[in-house]
């Protein structure tokens, strides 16, 4: 079997000493993460290993004996080689490199091999060499950059929760890096007995501002958690339950986006850390959204309430809606008539037709009745953008659906009466087939008709079928309006989702510090020199953008069905209502 030493580069041209790291079990590999320079006492070894284990959780161990020889240190090499009898290891690596080559030498020693080491020095200097090359033949050194395998996360992220004997090499490679942490604490500035060499050997490397936010987060935390509890416990009062109230909180845009903010703040304010990465991210990214969301509703609310806008957008608005209406009257007039050369059924034609104009004057004279108050509605729902840009969105979309109401009236008058006809045909369809529809057990059986019920059954039919088309051309036409509406809500509602649900946290890691979040690794050649062993650079892969957004996507809660477009044909086809909010399950018959 290869011995994989994974060997950091920041090591490379550490002073001899000791080698501090892990054996990964069930693999035949050694993780490398620190050199212990000489002098040392090896009492003192023992005792900061046995600290760190107990920070760290590893099984940390003195893999062996790193040597850099100079010109003041002649016998350095034997010197480490005796320490093995001081560090019981199974297996003893003796690591050693010379000045002016790239490619280290490594003997590896089993216990029973320093037992016989007087021997072993009686055979010869061809024997030697030969043991040599063989067990050079089974190492090859894996050089990593200690500093982004410690900071990054191999994905899947999921199976970082398996026990350490199932996991991949690679991946407890990569996790017993990351636990190591405060090995990495001591540095050359110390004024302790140790030095060593890691990635922070230079000085601990640190952002003065991640720092104070770690410490400002708990205190944060219980402040925020005061009023959201306090919020809770009001939205959780019995007169929400009352009808009313609980249709509206159910329907309006506004109320849900209000109640999945502060869902969105109680886990925010939840004073526990994060049992796993992904979670993490997850909080990180509604924090993100969230400071951008209030960022963007300040700038919409700076905009509006700068130079009159709101009076502008007032002053438009009921014209606008005087201009809907006239040309909504104007098409009820053209169906009156005879639309597209087609013959309708005049007597339903002048009835449906006189219905509808009726509900446009009557919505004429409400909105007339509002111009007076609709700058000072626009002025204090402008206020809502201090919440963030979803809410301000979130009540575009109702307002939306409060002016065009006399459409969505229209729209349910003519699905409703093109439903019932299509039901009729297709129940009298069955009757002169000899069928029926058992509601019991929700299928078609045999049934036998006399002659009266046949004949009633065939004059219905014949009603339904000549007044179909007329009123299949008024459901067409307000469906078509309803679906313009409808469509227009849903691209607030996706802007809405978009802005909660974004991983915008993720997103800026994977493009600015892409190693944070590994996809996995590819190995280089870094050195192949003949008498030394092989050597290969392991670079890290990052995950890609759209497994990013797709991993750390925070669920969103849009009150859009996930209707599938052959269910949504389907409905449109036989007249079924396409509610916006929930999903028609039951036949009708």
């Amino acid at each position: 079997m290869v011995l994989k030493i994974f060997f950091p580069q920041c090591c490379n041209l550490a002073d001899s000493g000791l080698l501090v790291g892990r054996w990964i079990p069930g693999h035949d590999s050694a993780v490398v993460l620190a050199v212990i320079h000489y002098p040392f006492i090896p009492a003192q070894v023992k005792q900061y290993i046995q600290q760190i284990q107990r920070q760290s959780g590893e099984e940390l161990a003195v893999l062996g004996s790193w040597s850099l020889p100079k010109e003041s240190q002649e016998g350095m090499e034997s010197f480490l080689r005796d320490l093995s009898t001081i560090f019981p290891q199974e297996r003893w690596l003796q690591i050693s490199r010379k000045m002016g080559k790239m490619g280290f030498t490594c003997q590896i020693l089993s216990r029973s091999q320093r037992a016989a080491g007087e021997e072993r020095e009686k055979q010869s200097r061809s024997e030697e060499d030969g043991e040599e090359e063989e067990e050079k033949e089974k190492v090859v050194f894996v050089h990593y950059d200690q500093k982004k395998v410690m900071l990054s996360r191999l994905h899947p992220v999921h199976m970082e929760d398996t026990q350490t004997a199932a996991a991949s090499e690679l991946r407890q490679v990569f996790q017993t890096v990351a636990r190591s942490q405060p090995l990495f604490l001591l540095d050359r500035y110390d004024d302790g007995p140790l030095r060593s060499t890691h990635w922070q050997t230079e000085g601990r490397e640190g952002s003065i501002l991640v720092e104070l936010l770690k410490r400002a987060s708990v205190p944060l935390c219980l402040l925020l958690s005061w009023p959201m509890s306090i919020w809770t416990r009001f939205c959780r009062l019995r007169i929400f339950r009352i009808f009313p109230l609980s249709v509206l909180s159910s329907k309006l845009s506004t109320c849900i986006q209000l109640s999945h903010r502060s869902e969105h703040m109680r886990s925010i304010s939840a004073p526990g850390a994060a049992s796993s990465h992904i979670e993490f991210t997850r909080k990180a990214n509604t924090v993100v959204s969230v400071l951008v969301d209030v960022a963007l509703g300040i700038l919409l609310m700076t905009w509006l309430y700068r130079d009159e806008h709101v009076a502008t957008l007032a002053s438009a608005l009921v014209p606008a809606a005087d201009r809907v209406a006239t040309e909504l009257e104007q098409l009820l007039q053209w169906l009156m008539g005879a639309p597209a050369g087609l013959k309708m059924n005049r007597a339903l034609d002048q009835v449906l037709g006189r219905f509808f104009l009726y509900h446009i004057h009557l919505w004429i004279s409400y909105i007339h009745l509002l111009s007076p108050s609709v700058e000072q509605i626009l002025w204090y729902g402008g206020l809502s953008a201090g919440l963030g840009l979803t809410f301000a969105l979130s009540l575009l979309s109702d307002m939306v659906a409060l002016l065009t109401f006399h459409i969505y009236c229209f729209y349910v008058y003519g699905a409703r009466l093109y439903c019932m006809k299509v039901y009729g045909l297709s129940s009298l369809w069955r009757l002169f087939r000899g069928k029926k529809w058992n509601v019991l057990r929700q299928r078609v059986d045999s049934c036998s008709y006399d002659l009266d019920q046949l004949f009633i059954g065939m004059l219905l039919f014949t009603i339904l079928l000549f007044l179909l088309p007329t009123t299949a051309l008024y459901y067409l036409v307000f469906t078509l309006l309803r679906l313009v509406v409808v469509l227009f809500q849903g691209v607030l509602h996706l802007s809405v989702d978009f802005i909660n649900s974004f991983p915008l946290f993720a997103l800026g890691q994977r493009i600015c510090q892409p190693y944070r979040l590994a996809e996995g690794v590819k190995f280089r050649v870094l050195c192949e020199e003949p008498g030394s062993a092989l050597h290969l650079l392991m670079e890290i892969n990052p995950l890609s953008c759209s497994a990013v957004v797709q991993t750390y996507r925070t669920p969103a809660s849009s009150c859009y069905p996930r209707d599938s477009w052959a269910a949504l044909v389907r409905k449109l086809f036989v007249g079924e209502l396409v509610y916006p909010w929930r999903r028609k399950s039951s036949k009708a018959d």
